[in-house]
């Protein structure tokens, strides 16, 4: 859909928050804490964004965009480009980092992973849930939102690195919690610290949402398999080295995709029958384990597995 840039303004150094409507004045899509968006640019390029307003507020979407030294285009795009009044096209919301109901919360940010925890949080206080937050940085300036979060007092711990050092992950996360959930955003050496000292708690504690895919190594060489698209009526092999996706997209089969690398969960894919080796950054082992999806622009059929029935 086409939406407008009402406001553009400086949320920390190098991040820019731009809130956005519709062109024609109309309510937006409902959307739910942890969900993104993708926002396709005149130069091409289609990145996600996570929605970090209020899920109540109907007529404005925000996001809040990181001007990556080596972007590849996309947010050096947004950051030198685009102002208020400007026109992009925005599509509809998804989320794979839902906020599930818990008693308590631990949220843990690295700096623009603060965006999809925001408006968690603030579900997390309006529903009278115990949380806090630790939110790390490489310096205070470059920490976006942190005047939103003055309001929440204690409960929040701002903890630029180039005053306090690394964040205190032991201090916050050694030792279990009954009826407690971890939501962490940020760089991989941050979610994999989260992850490490979380290893103790209750499965499923965790969840986390990366901003770029994990690195996997694949359990053998790849080879080739079969894979029947049920819907469509069409069986093709799929080579190795080549993508579910991209044999789909040869047969003339219709499939969502944005960003080719297992992270924004376009390309989810019902899987009807046969077992996937998952190489995606979405799914927690208890979905993966389920083995009824999976992300068809990384994952393959497991080794042994033949054939895959997808829903597509």
């Amino acid at each position: 859909m086409q939406m407008i840039i009402h406001q553009r303004r400086d949320a920390a150094d190098g991040v820019v928050g731009l809130t956005l409507g519709r062109t024609d004045g109309g309510p937006l899509p409902s959307w739910t804490p942890g969900a993104h968006v993708d926002v396709v640019l005149d130069n091409g390029l289609t990145r996600q964004y996570s929605l970090c307003s209020d899920p109540c507020d109907d007529r404005a979407w925000r996001i809040g965009v990181l001007r990556e030294p080596e972007s590849r285009g996309g947010s050096k795009y947004i950051v030198d480009k685009l102002h208020d009044g400007d026109i992009v096209e925005v599509g509809e919301p998804r989320n794979h980092f839902e906020l599930e109901g818990a008693p308590g919360y631990v949220f843990v940010a690295g700096g623009i992973g603060i965006t999809p925890l925001l408006p968690m949080i603030a579900r997390a206080e309006r529903d009278g849930a115990e949380w806090s937050l630790l939110y790390g940085g490489r310096t205070r300036s470059s920490m976006a939102f942190v005047d939103e979060l003055a309001r929440y007092g204690d409960r929040v711990t701002i903890a630029p690195q180039d005053e306090v050092g690394l964040l205190d992950l032991a201090g916050r996360l050694g030792t279990p919690r009954p009826d407690t959930l971890v939501y962490a955003c940020g760089p991989e050496p941050l979610l994999d610290a989260v992850a490490d000292r979380t290893s103790g708690w209750p499965a499923g504690s965790l969840r986390v949402e990366r901003f770029t895919p994990r690195t996997l190594e694949p359990a053998g060489p790849d080879g080739s398999f079969e894979v029947e698209f049920r819907t469509s009526g069409i069986t093709a092999t799929v080579p190795a080295g080549v993508s579910i996706l991209t044999v789909a997209e040869q047969a003339g089969i219709a499939a969502d995709w944005s960003c080719r690398e297992g992270t924004c969960g376009s390309c989810e894919t019902p899987l009807l029958a046969g077992r996937a080796e998952h190489r995606d950054s979405l799914l927690t082992d208890e979905e993966k384990d389920e083995q009824n999806l999976m992300m068809i622009c990384v994952s393959r059929a497991e080794r042994g597995c033949p054939r895959l029935q997808l829903g597509l």
